[in-house]
């Protein structure tokens, strides 16, 4: 079974129907238990940074999310998750620590003419040819992005996938266990549900 982490962010339910087309048995929950027992674990959302870690306080997801990681059970991080995987993130006002499951920081894009910001909308993807997640995507293939700040790992090897959209952006992460993305694979047609099969097939 694979669990959706329910920490009140956006776009949760749409992760779980491109989970249910391509066939894989998934429950939305906050339930540290079922997060806790998972096969695989999915961190999805759309919002804001220091609101999304005050959230996962709340509802007490941080330990569990940390353990889960630890643990070696595949978590894939979705847009605000792969933001949260990290150490920092310039939107937050108050210095708020992600979950630190991979080293690096979020950061917003510099303004430049004829740019906006957010970045939303169709990229092409340069992919690392050993990348799990995304085998079988083609180089240059094309993904779904919405998001105002950008990821600049610490390590370079943890980075699968980059994107070019007014500098170069980190795209997708894996190392290990644990996998993200900064764009969205639920919205991302064909290839979108093949990066998923290869997160469901791990």
């Amino acid at each position: 079974m694979i669990t959706i982490v329910d920490y009140d962010a956006g776009n949760i339910k749409s992760v779980e129907k491109a989970l249910q087309y391509i066939g894989a048995q998934c429950v939305i929950t906050r339930d540290t238990d079922l997060i806790s027992g998972a096969d695989k674990v999915i961190v999805p959302g759309v919002g804001a940074f220091e609101q999304a870690m005050d959230n996962m306080k709340q509802y007490q997801l941080i330990d569990v999310l940390r353990e889960v990681a630890k643990r070696g059970t595949p978590i894939l991080g979705i847009c605000l998750g792969l933001q949260l995987f990290f150490e920092r993130s310039e939107e937050s006002e108050h210095n708020v620590s992600g979950l630190g499951l991979l080293p690096g920081e979020i950061i917003r894009f510099p303004d430049k003419d004829g740019y906006k910001i957010p970045h939303m909308g169709w990229n092409s993807l340069h992919i690392q040819p050993s990348s799990r997640l995304l085998k079988g995507v083609p180089e240059n293939a094309f993904v779904y992005f919405v998001h105002s700040y950008y990821l600049k790992a610490e390590n370079p090897q943890h980075v699968a996938a980059t994107a070019n959209y007014i500098t170069d952006i980190h795209a997708a992460v894996e190392h290990e266990n644990v996998f993200a993305t900064q764009f969205h694979p639920e919205k991302s047609g064909d290839v979108g549900l093949q990066i998923l099969k290869n997160f469901v097939a791990l």
